[in-house]
Order: structure tokens, then sequence, then C-alpha cells
């Protein structure tokens, strides 16, 4: 039996769930009703998101005993990992590789998939550490997150905090059963978008220059391109086409012939909002188009088969969330430790432009590339040479908490509070899913201890994640 869960208008506070049914509409709106909405669950610690690292923060903390609730609006978890197609994780050593840096449920959930034959290992790559299986990967997630005992709801969307005495009590969503709700007293931010918080109106903002998102495809028989400069034919046709100059890079699927291509660019969006996502979408799919019809015209004697588009676009960057910390380009630059780090990373700044094609590199050693399709490597410094260089770098705890009045939400994932260089190197999802762990394990500390997000303890939280698996520097 459904309980009916109602906040009286008088006791709620901040976001407004319910509007009384006599407020006057104004031109261009609707006044809803007020309502009794039925809590569909309760738990300890409700995280918002299923990617890896969302999934990852439900783990960490169901395995320290919490009862968590994990809500995900695809029918799959992953999220970029697998909606989007990008079947690459970045390297688990330091810049030298010479050094484990990362570990956790990053390596566990590689080490499942090598038992499979779905994952490849780059042991000394600067650009891949691992090549997967994003189906397969889908598979392990749905068995980790059981094994775990969390409870899942796929194909369920987010709506709405619920706010009383300016505390954050539940959140409403909707899915085939209808609009509900779920209580708890934690509530991790997941969604990548940051929507929670900005449904809770706690400060965020979104750079003029958003880094522009790619739509992934997978083709099959890729191997017919050999000996094809499918960069020289772009270069040469696209105009023709229609598709913009960006960057492309790829990626086989393990033991296949099935090729993962990411040789689109959006520009001037902002996937946060709707209008955008949906123009985003539908222009993706138009390049990836762009490109098979310049083969089949340029390139007869290919024999590629288009076999998968992503249900959700590669998003590279949207909303950020204001955190009690914003790390800073030079943090990463020059390796900045932390007294209260929880993730460590060796991934170069990697900037993919607004405002031109291509990407610029920079290294921790002081190398900076620029790369643009089919042109020569710009090849440079950004600072000179130093005998001894920072191998790796780290993010704080402190830029996961979001700065307002709810002690009880933190965030995980590419929202971070980041300066744009820095923000380049740490989203890729080795990195990201590092915040996971450690925000599923920060919103148990405070669970246990009846606390405030930010009352954790660093030293303990790195104690915990250490316990659990993951490396701590």
């Amino acid at each position: 039996m459904k309980r009916r869960f109602f906040m009286s208008l008088a006791g709620l506070a901040g976001v407004q769930i319910f509007q009384p049914s006599q407020t006057p509409a104004k031109p261009g709106e609707i006044v809803e009703p007020a309502r009794a909405i039925p809590v569909c669950d309760e738990c300890d610690i409700c995280v918002l998101g299923g990617s890896c690292t969302g999934v990852f923060a439900a783990v960490r903390a169901a395995r320290l005993g919490a009862k968590v609730v994990l809500i995900e609006k695809q029918n799959s978890f992953g999220g970029t990992a697998t909606n989007s197609l990008v079947n690459v994780w970045h390297s688990y050593k330091d810049e030298a590789f010479e050094k484990d840096i990362l570990a956790g449920l990053t390596i566990e959930m590689m080490e499942r998939l090598k038992k499979r034959s779905a994952c490849k290992e780059y042991p000394r790559s600067g650009s891949r550490g691992f090549e997967f299986n994003s189906e397969e990967l889908k598979i392990e997630l749905d068995e980790l997150a059981a094994q775990a005992k969390i409870k899942p709801y796929l194909h369920t969307m987010f709506s709405q905090p619920v706010v009383d005495g300016g505390e954050l009590k539940a959140v409403i969503v909707e899915n085939k059963s209808g609009r509900s709700a779920i209580k708890a007293k934690f509530f991790i931010d997941a969604t990548g978008d940051g929507d929670l918080c900005a449904r809770l109106n706690v400060p965020s903002y979104a750079r003029a220059a958003l880094q522009p998102p790619t739509a992934c495809a997978r083709f099959a028989r890729w191997k017919s391109l050999q000996g094809i400069n499918l960069n020289q034919l772009i270069a040469e046709h696209r105009s023709e086409f229609d598709l913009p100059e960006g960057f492309m890079w790829g990626s086989y699927v393990p033991d296949s012939d099935v090729y993962m291509l990411a040789g689109t660019r959006i520009y001037d969006v902002n996937c946060a909002e709707a209008g955008d996502l949906t123009a985003a979408e539908m222009e993706g799919r138009r390049q990836i188009r762009a490109i098979q019809d310049i083969l089949r015209k340029y390139a007869p004697e290919s024999n590629i088969t288009l076999q998968a588009l992503p249900s959700h676009i590669g998003l590279r960057e949207t909303r950020h969330i204001r955190c009690q910390y914003q790390l800073k380009d030079d943090d990463v630059l020059y390796g900045r430790r932390f007294d209260d780090a929880v993730a460590n990373g060796s991934y170069r700044i990697d900037v993919h432009h607004q405002d031109k094609p291509g990407i610029t590199l920079k290294y921790l050693d002081g190398r900076m590339d620029y790369i643009r399709p089919d042109a020569p490597r710009e090849s440079g410094r950004w600072r000179e040479k130093n005998e001894v260089n920072p191998t790796y770098y780290q993010i704080p705890f402190r830029s996961l908490i979001p700065q307002g009045p709810y002690g009880n939400v933190i965030i995980a994932g590419r929202m971070l509070d980041a300066e744009t260089e820095a923000f380049s190197a740490v989203r890729v999802m080795v990195n990201m899913n590092q915040t996971g762990e450690a925000a599923g394990v920060a919103a148990w500390l405070a669970l246990n201890a009846d606390q405030r997000i930010e009352q954790v303890d660093p030293r303990l939280l790195r104690s915990e994640l250490e316990k659990g698996g993951s490396i701590v520097l």
C-alpha cells in the first residue's frame, strides 16, 4: 500500500512544490492544483543520476550499510560510458606510468569485464587506459547494483525537490507509475548537469564558452577503411555536407571489428537547457550521417555500416555548482596536494574549443600541443622545463560540497566547481568515478554521525575510501 505524502503550504520553505489552486495564473502560465503525492520509497541516501559516477556513489554507501535508492532517467546505468557510447577510460597510473594513482570501483569494473573478454588494457598510453564493450558494462553495472542491494529506479525522471523548514526532505520523481516522492536523509546529485542543486537554487554558473558536446556512433566493418585517410577526406569535402570542423578520435570495441567514432562537434549549445539539448541531439545525428555520406560518395570502396547511435549525446560541460572550493587551473597544472583530496588524476588538460576547431593539450611536464584534423600538430611549452615535474593532480572534498543552506546534499561528477583548464583535465570518467565514490562514503559518514556533509572529517573520509579499495595519496 502506497502511503500518502503531503507538505502543507504553511510548512513549505525554499522551493515551492505545491501551489494553492486559487493562485491566479499569469499570462503564459498554468497553475497546477495542490495535490497529495504518494511516497514510493524512503531511504538513507538517494542518488540522482545513474552514470558510473552515480552508481559508484550508491555502491560505496550501500556497502557501508546505508539503504540507498538510485534514480536514472534512461533504461540502463553507465551514462557517458554506455548510453553515450564512449568506451574508453583513461589511465590509472601517473603521467610517468610509474605509480598507480587510482583504483576502487573503476578498476573493479574493468577486472570484471576482462573476465568476459570485454576489456582491453593499454598500460602505457596517455590517451586511453582501457577500451571496453559498453553493452557488457551495462549488464555488469546492473549486477553491481543488485549485489550491493541498491533499490534502482530506471526510466525515472527527477522533477522537483521538496523542502520543509529550510531542509531538503524528499524529491519528486516521475515514471510509468506516475508522480511520486522519495524521502531520504541525504542526497547525492550525480545528474551531470547539477539538476537537483539548480532546482534548490544553490549558487551555480555556466561559462560563456562551454566545451562543445559530441555525438558518438558505432560502426561495423570499420577495417574496410584501411588505407583511407578519413580526416583528409572530411577536410576536403565537409563544406559540401555542412559538417563543421572539430576533432575526431575513436576506439574499437574489444574482440570485434566494431568501432566507436567520436567525430562530431556541436557548437553554441548549453545542454542543460531543454531546447539546446534537443537541437544538439538532432544535429549530432545529422553530422554522423554527413560523415557517412562523405564516405559513400568519395570512398565507395569502404563498407562500414552504422551499428548504433547514442541514447544521449556525449556532454563535456554544462552547469557548474558553486562549492566550498573552486579547483584552480594551477592546482592541476602544478599538481597541488590537498589534505582533503578524494581523487587523483593524470589525464592531461584537454580543451575542446568553442571558438576554433581542434583541441589544446597541456601536460604536467610543461609540454603543450594544439591538434586539429588533417593539419600539422603545433607543439610548444606552457612553462619552461623543470628537473622534477608533478605526475598527477588531485580533487579536494571541498570542491564537491555545494554552497548554500543544505547540509544533506553533495555533488559528484562533471558539475563540480573548477576553473576552465582544471576542469578540462579532471572531467574524464576515471576522475569523476572517484568523486562518486567519495560522495557515497561522505554521505554515509554524515548519516552515521548525524552531521552535515561539510562537517565530515576529511581524514576519516580518506581513511574509509582507502578501506574500500581507493588509492589515497
